[in-house]
């Protein structure tokens, strides 16, 4: 997070606009000091802001939820009704990847229902255990939620050159909810008749992924099928430590990196912040500041083609906060 506060600052200073920031502690010192993981105050103070940039959380290790264990990303995107979870997959020439052919995609991820026990229900979850030894989850579609994401996903689409969208389901298997779905996305499909339309299996694509990720421009997907299609492409594209998100609204918008948090190496400068610099961009370019967002784009790909301005992970030389350096000095010395 500071890694990217200081590029941030770095580039409204370049390019005149003004940041104010409002600093807000989640995850365990939060639940040190309140009780609770995320508080009140933070929401509120989310819904208050034009946008928020999420540090990476990983909720595993909290304790239960009545004792304060709230997952600080679910807890957001449902109180501030972040219905689409966009997450770019965009390889690098000069950085290898595992496939060694090119990806540039955007998965768009309902991000409200689906197969996520702590977002389906007016209250409570939706997974339980019915008797002893068996244990049972709930999957909510509804044509409201399929409808908002399906309409992101073509108007997404619309701004990129191949102008495709491809509707991913395992309708063949669960016939009502994913039947649902592809009904509301075919919907939109006919609104929108400047972009070529067609759907896939989720293990077809997958598949794809791997063998073919030039046949994808767009996918939009349910929840947990969209949550591990954009890892997978990520991970195909150079990891998922470049790999950016945002969750967006009707109202608010929150930037998050698109991988979890890594305990095991907090505090000892060597996380790479190019997943939470990528997602700020994707915040600038919801907030209109495109130039802003376009300098900070190309200053990044450059820091990341030269193996000497890497950080660690990609066998560079770097630290977290000398590459935010770097990047922050590219910022400054660009005057376009």
């Amino acid at each position: 997070m500071q890694a990217t506060k200081t590029v941030l600052n770095a580039l409204s200073h370049s390019r005149g606009f003004k940041i104010d920031w409002v600093d807000m502690e989640i995850g365990f010192p939060a639940l040190k000091a309140n009780g609770s993981t995320i508080s009140d105050t933070v929401i509120t103070a989310a819904k208050e802001t034009d946008g928020v940039l999420l540090g990476p959380v990983s909720h595993n290790a909290y304790p239960p939820i009545s004792e304060g264990g709230l997952n600080p990303s679910g807890v957001l995107r449902r109180e501030l009704q972040l219905y689409a979870n966009i997450r770019p997959a965009l390889s690098l020439q000069a950085l290898p990847n595992p496939i060694s052919r090119p990806i540039d995609l955007v998965i768009y991820r309902e991000n409200l229902e689906g197969f996520y026990a702590d977002r389906n229900m007016a209250s409570g979850g939706s997974e339980f255990m019915a008797v002893d030894g068996v244990a049972l989850s709930m999957r909510k579609i509804t044509a409201q939620g399929s409808e908002r994401i399906a309409r992101a996903a073509f108007e997404g689409a619309m701004q990129r050159p191949a102008k495709q969208v491809t509707a991913v389901h395992k309708a063949n298997v669960m016939r009502l909810t994913d039947g649902l779905f592809l009904q509301e996305v075919r919907k939109q499909a006919a609104q929108y008749p400047e972009v070529t339309y067609n759907e896939v299996l989720v293990d077809s694509a997958a598949a794809l992924l791997v063998r073919d990720p030039k046949r994808f421009d767009v996918i939009v997907t349910t929840n947990m099928f969209g949550d591990i299609l954009s890892d997978l492409a990520s991970e195909l594209s150079g990891g998922l430590g470049l790999a950016g998100s945002l969750n967006l609204g009707a109202k608010h918008a929150v930037a998050q990196a698109q991988h979890g948090s890594a305990p095991d190496i907090a505090g000892q400068n060597r996380a790479n912040p190019t997943s939470l610099i990528r997602s700020a961009v994707m915040l600038l370019l919801h907030l209109g500041l495109k130039n802003a967002a376009a300098l900070l784009t190309d200053c990044l790909n450059s820091a990341l083609s030269e193996s000497h301005t890497r950080t660690l992970d990609l066998a560079g030389s770097l630290g977290t906060q000398e590459f935010a350096v770097h990047l922050a000095n590219l910022i400054r010395k660009d005057n376009r």
